[in-house]
């Protein structure tokens, strides 16, 4: 009965199950075990899946998204299934037909956590926020992605063990952190490890992990048995890191690593990018339009996805933009306050901080010289106004007003561009 058993259904219909995820992120796989069930198994399952903010009740998760069509089950097997979605789910539903035994629902896949939510400082090293294991040397008795689990160990085998080292050299085991940051701080915990604790440690920190491309973070250090380790002073160096080497001497066993610390602004836009990239359609339509209030550039932006790096996502923002038409750009132009003005959202009053103190007489020349333009053009005068005081944009408004009409178009238009580029950075680093 370590198992959830429906009742036989006499009725049309069938049974299901909503479970929450532990940790939002992008499924692989799922694997729904029926063991021990072999003459009440569900002839078939499916799963659904879908985000939610917050935590929501049952009642209030829509927009479920079939991550599994409805597929045969075998009697007292582990029955597994590759999944092929790059989006971020929060909650599954299982469906069984019609009724019968699971007794396990594993679900696989990348943990992609939204880190706007999360404070300034995290566990890198933590499985729950993307930090993976690259590499180790052995993992005997124990998976050294045990390391990264969250939480306490609950024995010797829920950690890293390796077997007793009878030549020369040591143990060791490669982190791929998650997302580039700078450790502050670090636990080694040897819970439950009490005559097979390693008996020193250290740590080395990367950006590539390439051979001679390490750095020492922590010098040889003792360990205890069974026992927290924190270190901070002892670190000799604070360097941005996306790997870390954990080296254990000779050999032994430790329940868990914590590297605390912060993301640097690199980090901050890689992590928002894959954050970006997993997020479902619709809210990723809307961030894009906080970069560009073009509709049809937002839809072709989250179609376009996912985006391999930062720069593969600015290209593909210009050539998107490049092909737009006239009323794409006329749209883009529209979501933008007038120079100037105290209007708009905080990227808007930020980008125009410099012009809103200008002097009274300079805001008036503004107010001026924008109705000018709008007769002309019939839209409003875009610059990218980051970095301007509001003498300079006044000066390029003025000279912009000399252009023709096809000329000007062309020349917003290349601001928009620019502007865009500036609030997707921001986009990733919030």
């Amino acid at each position: 009965m370590d198992g959830w058993e429906s009742r036989r259904k006499r009725t049309p219909g069938h049974d299901w199950a909503i479970v929450r995820l532990g940790i939002t992120g992008v499924v692989h796989g799922i694997v729904v075990d029926t063991s021990h069930f072999t003459g009440n198994y569900p002839e078939c399952c499916s799963v659904e899946a879908c985000t939610a903010d917050g935590n929501p009740g049952p009642e209030d998760l829509r927009d479920w998204v079939v991550l599994l069509p409805s597929s045969r089950l075998q009697g007292d097997s582990r029955n597994p299934f590759a999944i092929a979605s790059p989006q971020r789910f929060t909650h599954l539903r299982l469906n069984i037909f019609p009724d019968g035994g699971v007794a396990r629902l594993r679900v696989h896949g990348e943990a992609i956590p939204d880190w706007r939510h999360l404070g300034p400082e995290v566990d890198l090293a933590s499985a729950e926020y993307g930090a993976t294991v690259v590499d180790s040397s052995d993992q005997h008795y124990g998976n050294p992605r045990n390391l990264t689990m969250p939480g306490r160990a609950l024995d010797m085998s829920d950690g890293w063990e390796t077997r007793r080292r009878r030549g020369p050299g040591h143990d060791w085991v490669i982190l791929k952190l998650a997302a580039e940051g700078i450790i502050e701080r670090v636990e080694v915990d040897t819970s439950h490890f009490k005559g097979n604790f390693p008996d020193r440690c250290s740590l080395e920190i990367s950006l590539t992990a390439e051979e001679g491309a390490w750095s020492e973070l922590l010098p040889e250090t003792a360990l205890r048995a069974h026992t927290r380790h924190f270190f901070q002073e002892e670190l000799v160096r604070e360097q941005p890191a996306r790997y870390v080497r954990f080296n254990i001497y000779p050999d032994g066993g430790v329940s868990r690593l914590h590297l605390f610390g912060y993301l640097t602004d690199v980090g901050r836009m890689e992590a928002g990018l894959k954050t970006l990239n997993a997020a479902p359609v619709d809210e990723a339509t809307a961030d894009f339009l906080r970069c560009c209030g073009s509709r049809a550039w937002a839809r072709a932006m989250a179609a376009g996805r996912p985006y391999e790096t930062i720069r593969a996502l600015e290209e593909s923002a210009d050539r998107v933009w490049s092909q737009g038409s006239r009323e794409d750009w006329l749209q883009a132009f529209a979501a933008h306050p007038r120079i100037g003005q105290q209007s708009g959202g905080s990227w808007s009053r930020q980008e125009q901080s410099s012009a809103s103190a200008a002097d009274t007489d300079t805001l008036a020349a503004l107010v001026e010289e924008n109705r000018k333009y709008e007769e002309k053009f019939g839209h409003i005068y875009i610059v990218c106004a980051t970095g301007k005081s509001g003498k300079e944009m006044l000066a390029l408004l003025e000279r912009r007003l000399e252009n023709s009409a096809a000329t000007e178009i062309l020349e917003a238009a290349e601001q928009q561009r620019q502007i865009t580029r500036l609030r997707l950075r921001k986009l990733l680093s919030e």
